[in-house]
């Protein structure tokens, strides 16, 4: 039986997530959901920044869940449910179970923890090696477990009682001597005869087993019970009973739970493909993270493993892209952003348009399809266009940007000029965050020609609050730059009251690509660009044309 699962599709934005990328994702989740019925569920690639907390909050929206790397999991395998078995059970019942479900592994359980496993070899090697005669006792066996496998009856004794002390031994010879070689508490295999079933109840034998289903005299029953002396009937013949009895073995006498391999739900295929690899054992125990046993997985599962399905949005760029892109299926890509470095498995719906703010895009979606749009949600969307074009002064905003923010303020309830400064302060107050929270708050890396290079930014509208931003930042360049192993670094700290941005350069060749791309120069790695504010639309095309000359 496999585990049934709901499946999800993951709308998702970049790493270091804007207010963009959030509400587009929110949005999309929303739209995907009414128009086709199925589980659509916007996540985050990242931490979300103060400015989109500050939006999420006014209109009353949660946070999408945190999803660090979209590779495949254990739970995304389908995840037998062999059912736990106790540890009682005998090896007889244990081989029938795996017969009848078709398994090589019993998981042996108590409550809902895994205790251990028996493979069908370790069944196998239990009756091909040669034990002595005390190996019944020696493993504690209950009767219970004898009287299943020889398919018998108790005639006295308490069959919840277990057989703890004593030899097996079959009584061929004549009771003389017999007494030679009976000792106390032994178990002894037996026919209908009525001496030798007397002399071993007066040898103090623990368990008589008669064979065949032959009666027993009252006179050997009171006796049996007189000197605690079990008896067994069994229909099977004295060789059968002895062939099968250490059948009867309880199954924790030959599991293995030492150095147990299991793996847990969360885990990684990637990285367990390498530990079954290494290991002999056809069939694994899966436990979730509270530790409770789920079911089994063979190598055998890993090749119908399902991708997680995923619908980027405001990114197409590998670089920004959360962990584990390669091994997931992306569906759909929603972005504003030039062409950028993902390589997708099959054709995908790919919808990219020349406008400020993927926000925009979705407020088309929704009208080309007349769906109405919930307060909420235009207030998220926009919010992102406001942010997206600094509030229309962005040189990537279009007269399209613009309709569609004003259409959507009118049906969130919200005065755009008011709105945008609330936000805005909302999104820069940073005076109380670490140089590293500060600089990850908008981070993305690009590549051309070879060279990666990382480029963050801060907007404000407030020119003394760069000037502290900047002093702290300064000293942290640095570190950030070799934590991010890439050729070259920049900060945008941007003004978007004066449409300026002082930017910050870091790396080898750093300085000169910006004096190339803007024709300015500087005594230092702090240049003024003057009337550029947009990373998308400016820095980074001019950056991309002087890296390819």
């Amino acid at each position: 039986m496999e585990m049934e699962k709901t499946h999800k599709i993951y709308v998702i934005g970049h790493k270091n997530p804007d207010t963009d990328s959030i509400c587009s994702a929110i949005a999309y989740a929303d739209i995907k959901k009414r128009l086709t019925g199925k589980e659509y569920v916007a996540k985050r690639a990242g931490q979300i920044n103060e400015e989109t907390r500050y939006v999420l909050n006014r209109f009353k929206m949660e946070e999408p869940g945190y999803l660090s790397d979209v590779g495949t999991q254990v739970k995304d395998i389908e995840i037998r449910e062999t059912q736990g078995v106790k540890s009682g059970i005998s090896l007889k019942k244990a081989w029938n179970l795996m017969k009848t479900n078709n398994v090589t592994t019993l998981p042996i359980t108590q409550g809902n923890k895994l205790e251990g496993l028996i493979t069908i070899g370790d069944i196998a090697n239990s009756y091909m090696d040669v034990y002595d005669s005390t190996i019944l006792s020696a493993a504690r066996t209950q009767y219970m477990n004898i009287l299943e496998t020889l398919e018998g009856t108790m005639v006295v004794g308490n069959e919840h009682s277990y057989f703890v002390k004593g030899k097996v031994l079959i009584a061929a010879a004549n009771p003389d001597l017999m007494e030679s070689y009976i000792e106390e508490d032994d178990l002894v295999i037996l026919g209908n005869r009525y001496e030798s079933q007397l002399c071993a109840i007066e040898m103090k034998a623990g368990c008589i087993i008669v064979c065949e289903g032959a009666p027993v005299s009252m006179t050997i029953k009171k006796l049996a019970e007189e000197k605690s002396c079990a008896i067994i009937s069994t229909p099977y013949d004295t060789y059968t009973a002895a062939r099968l009895i250490n059948q009867s073995m309880p199954i924790k006498h030959f599991m293995r739970k030492d150095e147990l391999t299991t793996f847990k739900t969360d885990d990684f295929t990637e990285a367990i493909k390498d530990v079954m690899a290494k290991k002999r054992y056809r069939d694994f125990p899966i436990i979730d993270k509270h530790g409770i046993y789920i079911g089994m997985i063979s190598r055998r599962n890993l090749l119908n493993m399902q991708r997680k399905q995923l619908v980027l949005v405001d990114h197409n760029e590998k670089s920004q892209a959360v962990d584990g892109i390669d091994e997931a299926e992306i569906l759909e890509i929603i972005d504003h952003h030039r062409l950028g470095s993902l390589e997708t498995f099959a054709p995908v719906f790919f919808r990219n348009q020349p406008l400020g703010c993927t926000a925009t895009i979705m407020y088309q979606i929704y009208n080309e399809n007349n769906l109405e749009i919930s307060k909420q949600v235009a207030g998220l969307l926009c919010s992102a266009i406001i942010s997206d074009t600094l509030m229309f002064r962005s040189p990537t905003c279009t007269s399209i940007d613009r309709n569609a923010a004003e259409s959507l303020a009118e049906i969130a309830g919200i005065k755009i000029e008011e709105f945008a400064k609330e936000m805005f302060n909302a999104g820069s107050n940073l005076k109380s965050k670490s140089a590293e929270e500060v600089f990850y708050q908008d981070f993305k890396k690009f590549s051309a020609s070879e060279i990666t290079f990382g480029v963050g930014q801060i907007n404000s509208m407030n020119a003394s609050e760069l000037e502290e931003i900047k002093d702290k930042l300064v000293p942290y360049l640095k570190k950030a730059y070799g934590e991010q192993k890439i050729n070259m670094l920049f900060f945008m700290l941007t003004d978007i009251i004066n449409e300026t941005t002082e930017l910050l350069c870091y790396g080898d060749n750093a300085r000169e690509l910006v004096e190339n791309s803007f024709n300015v120069t500087s005594d230092n790695n702090s240049f003024i660009l003057k009337n550029v504010v947009s990373r998308k639309k400016q820095l980074i095309p001019e950056f991309m044309v002087t890296l390819q000359q």
